[in-house]
C-alpha cells in the first residue's frame, strides 16, 4: 500500500500525468461511443492543460500526442481525410501554439518570482539576524510573519543588542506596504544599531532615528516604534513613539500593559509635535518578569466577526510557560486558531525575560544613572 501510494505521489507531480490522463479518458470515451459521436477536436484539451505545469517542451509533447489521437481515432471512424479531421486537427494545433505561449509566459513569471524571493531572502538575511535566547541579564524570544506569499520581509523589525548602557531593544512598524516600505526598515534597524551602542540616552538615540530616516527616505512614511533598555539590575526604560504598548507578565502572574507616562510622535512625524523634555517611561524588572512587545499585526488581527485579537486576555496567559520562543510559538498558532485565515499584516513579536534581581549596585557597575 505504501509503495502504491507513492507511486501515485510520483504521477500526480509529474507535469505530463494530467494531460495524458485527460486524453486517455476521452480516447475512451471515443472509443466506446462510436463513429457517430467522433471527439476529435476534444483531444485539444491535452496540450492545454499542459500549459499549467511544466516546461514548453512538455506542451508540444501533448500536442503531439493530440494529434497522433486524433489521426488515429479517425481512420478508425473511417474519417480519415474528411473535413472533420481537418477541422479538429487545425484546432489541436492552434491551441497548443497558445498553450505553447502561456506555458512560456508562465515560467517567465516563475523565473521573476524565484528571483523576488531570492532578494527577499538575503534583505531578511540583513534585516533580520537572528537573536540570541541570552544577552546580559535577560531571556529572548522573537517572531516574525509576513503578510506577502511572494516575500518573507515586510515593514515590521525588531532588534536587541548588549550596550555599555544595558540591554537595548528596538520593535517598529513602518507605515504602508512595499519596497519603500522595507528601505525604510532598513534605514531604522541600520540607525539603531549604529547609535544603540554608543549613545548614552534612550531620547538621543531616538532623535538619531528620525535624523537616518529625514536623510535616506522620501519621508512619506512614518514609523511607530518602541526603544528600550533594560539595566542588569532591572530598572527599565522605555520610549514609546505612538506604538501598541507592551504586555507586562510579573513573575506572580498579574498582566498589565505598560502605558507610555507621555505622548511622543512616531518617527517621520516628530518635527510636527512640540519636543517633549522628558518622555521616557521609567519601570523595574523583577527576576521571571516578561515583557511581550509587539506590532499592531497582532492586536488587529481580526476573527470572522470583525472582532480584533485580544492580546491581554489570550496572549497573555500563554507567556508564562516554557521559553520564551516555545511562548511565542503558542501565541502564533493561538491567533491562528482565532483567525482562521491566513495573515493579512506583517507582525513581529519580540518577548523579554527579566533573570536578574533588582538594584542600584550592579547599574553603578556599569556607570548607569538610575532615576
Amino acid at each position: 500500500m505504501t509503495e502504491w501510494r507513492r507511486a501515485v505521489r510520483t504521477v500526480g507531480r509529474s507535469p505530463s500525468a494530467l494531460p495524458l490522463a485527460m486524453m486517455l479518458g476521452i480516447a475512451v470515451v471515443d472509443a466506446s461511443t462510436g463513429s457517430e459521436f467522433n471527439l476529435l477536436p476534444v483531444y485539444a484539451a491535452g496540450p492545454a492543460i499542459a500549459a499549467a505545469r511544466g516546461p514548453v517542451r512538455n506542451v508540444v509533447a501533448m500536442g503531439g500526442i493530440a494529434i497522433a489521437l486524433c489521426l488515429l481515432f479517425a481512420a478508425k471512424a473511417d474519417r480519415f481525410g474528411a473535413l472533420r479531421m481537418y477541422v479538429a486537427l487545425v484546432a489541436i494545433v492552434y491551441v497548443t501554439l497558445a498553450a505553447v505561449y502561456a506555458a512560456w509566459a508562465r515560467q517567465k513569471t516563475e523565473r521573476r518570482l524565484v528571483d523576488v524571493q531570492e532578494v527577499a531572502r538575503t534583505l531578511e538575511d540583513v534585516l533580520f539576524v537572528p537573536l540570541p535566547s541570552e544577552i546580559g541579564p535577560v531571556r529572548l524570544g522573537a517572531s516574525y510573519l509576513s503578510a506577502s506569499r511572494a516575500t518573507r520581509v515586510g515593514g515590521d523589525l525588531y532588534e536587541a543588542m548588549p550596550s555599555p548602557h544595558g540591554v537595548r531593544l528596538v520593535i517598529a512598524d513602518v507605515q504602508g506596504k512595499g519596497l519603500q516600505t522595507v528601505r525604510c526598515a532598513a534605514v531604522v534597524l541600520a540607525a539603531f544599531r549604529e547609535a544603540g551602542h554608543e549613545l548614552e540616552d534612550l531620547t538621543e538615540l531616538g532623535l538619531r532615528i528620525e535624523a537616518a530616516l529625514d536623510r535616506r527616505t522620501d519621508g512619506q512614511r512614518f514609523v511607530t516604534g518602541i526603544l528600550a533598555q533594560i539595566s542588569p539590575a532591572g530598572h527599565l526604560l522605555m520610549l514609546n513613539h505612538g506604538h501598541p504598548p507592551p504586555l507586562l507578565l510579573t513573575r506572580d502572574g498579574r498582566i498589565s500593559s505598560v502605558e507610555a507616562d507621555e505622548t511622543v510622535p512616531p518617527f517621520g512625524l516628530s518635527a510636527l509635535a512640540a519636543p517633549v523634555q522628558d518622555s521616557v517611561t521609567r519601570l523595574t524588572l523583577h527576576a521571571g518578569d516578561r515583557l511581550l512587545f509587539y506590532t499592531d499585526g497582532l492586536s488587529e488581527a481580526r476573527n470572522s466577526e470583525g472582532q480584533f485579537y485580544p492580546v491581554s486576555e489570550r496572549a497573555g496567559p500563554l507567556l508564562k510557560q516554557g521559553s520564551p520562543q516555545e511562548a511565542l510559538s503558542r501565541i502564533r498558532t493561538d491567533v491562528a486558531d482565532f483567525t482562521n485565515a491566513p495573515s493579512e499584516d506583517d507582525s513581529a513579536l519580540l518577548l523579554v525575560e527579566f533573570t536578574g534581581e533588582p538594584g542600584d549596585q550592579e547599574d553603578q557597575a556599569w556607570g548607569l544613572q538610575v532615576a
